[in-house]
C-alpha cells in the first residue's frame, strides 16, 4: 500500500491564562490508502486535537499533515468530517442536506441532473433513499448520522474523519450503523480516521488501531494491527479467540495508562463520605 497521509511529529500548543499548555508531543503516523484507523484513548489525550489537525481547522505547533504530498493548511473537501451530532440544516430535507455538500464541491463540473444522481447514489449507499424527502426532524437520531454520512461521501472525500460518530446512538442502532460503514468502506475502498471510546468497534472495524497516552504531551503510545479477515462478523468474532486477544491487548493499554489516577476503593469513598459537604456550606 502506498502512504496516503503522512502525520509527521506533531506538536500542538495551546496558550492559555496560567501559560502554555501542550496537548500533543511528537505525534508520528503514516496512513495508507484504503486504510481504516482508530484513535483510541481516554477523555483528554489529544485524539480530537489529532483530528482537527487533519482537517485542517487547527495548525501545528511544530510539525505537519502531508497529504498525497501537499502540506494540509486548512479544511478542503478532500478531507470530509462526521461529527458526533450530525449537524444537519434542519429546514432542509435528507436529499436537501446532501445536495447542498455536493454542490459545493461540484457545481461547476457536474450538470444538474447528474449531481441529482449522485445525490441518491450516496443516500442509498447509507440506506436512506427511501426517506431522502424528510427533514430532520422527521427521522431517527440512526438516520440523521446515515444522511451525515451520506452528506461526506458526497464530497468523494480522500479521507473521511469520524469523531466519535456513533457515541450517542443506543447499542442496536449503533451495531446497525458500523455494519452500514464496514459495507460502505469495502465498496468505497476509502480511508477513514475514527475517534472511538469504544474498545468492540475499534476491533470490529479497524486496520490499526492507534492508542494514545494521556495528556498534557499526549502521544502515540502503541498501534495495534487488527488481521482479522474481511468482512467481518460480529456474532461470529465473539467467539474467536484473535479478536479476543486484540480486544484484551486495547483494554490492558487503557487500564495501565488509567494507574495514573488514583483508584476508587471502599476506603477512599468512606473518607469523601466522611468529609463535609463544602457546596451545601455554601448554601
Amino acid at each position: 500500500m502506498s502512504t496516503l497521509l503522512n502525520i509527521s511529529q506533531i506538536d500542538m500548543v495551546f496558550p492559555t491564562p496560567k501559560g502554555d499548555f501542550t496537548a500533543l508531543k511528537n505525534v508520528d503516523l503514516k496512513i495508507n490508502k484504503g486504510e481504516f484507523i482508530s484513535l483510541i484513548g481516554h477523555s483528554g489525550c489529544g485524539k480530537s486535537t489529532v483530528l482537527n489537525i487533519v482537517a485542517g481547522l487547527y495548525r501545528a505547533t511544530k510539525g505537519g499533515v502531508i497529504l498525497k504530498q501537499k502540506e494540509v493548511t486548512q479544511p478542503g473537501p478532500e478531507r470530509a468530517v462526521v461529527f458526533q451530532n450530525h449537524s444537519l440544516l434542519p429546514w432542509l430535507s435528507a436529499y436537501g442536506n446532501v445536495e447542498l455538500a455536493a454542490r459545493q464541491v461540484f457545481g461547476k463540473t457536474k450538470s444538474k441532473s447528474e449531481i441529482k444522481d449522485w445525490v441518491e447514489h450516496n443516500l442509498k449507499l447509507v440506506h436512506m433513499d427511501h426517506a431522502m424527502n424528510k427533514r430532520p426532524d422527521e427521522i431517527s437520531g440512526g438516520m440523521k448520522q446515515r444522511v451525515g454520512i451520506a452528506r461526506a461521501l458526497a464530497m468523494e472525500p480522500e479521507i473521511l474523519l469520524m469523531d466519535e460518530p456513533f457515541g450517542a446512538l443506543d447499542a442496536l442502532t449503533r451495531a446497525h450503523m458500523q455494519d452500514s460503514l464496514m459495507e460502505i468502506q469495502n465498496e468505497l475502498n476509502n480511508t477513514v480516521i475514527m475517534i472511538t471510546h469504544d474498545v468492540d468497534e475499534a476491533v470490529l472495524l479497524s486496520d490499526r488501531i492507534v492508542m494514545m497516552t494521556n495528556g498534557p504531551a499526549a502521544t502515540i503510545g502503541e498501534i495495534l494491527d487488527i488481521n482479522l479477515e474481511r468482512p467481518r462478523d460480529r456474532v461470529a468474532l465473539a467467539n474467536d479467540p484473535e479478536y479476543n486477544r486484540l480486544r484484551s491487548k486495547v483494554l490492558k493499554f487503557l487500564y495501565e495508562k488509567q494507574r495514573k489516577v488514583e483508584p476508587i476503593t471502599s476506603k477512599t469513598t468512606k473518607a469523601a463520605e466522611s468529609k463535609p459537604d463544602t457546596a451545601q456550606q455554601a448554601v
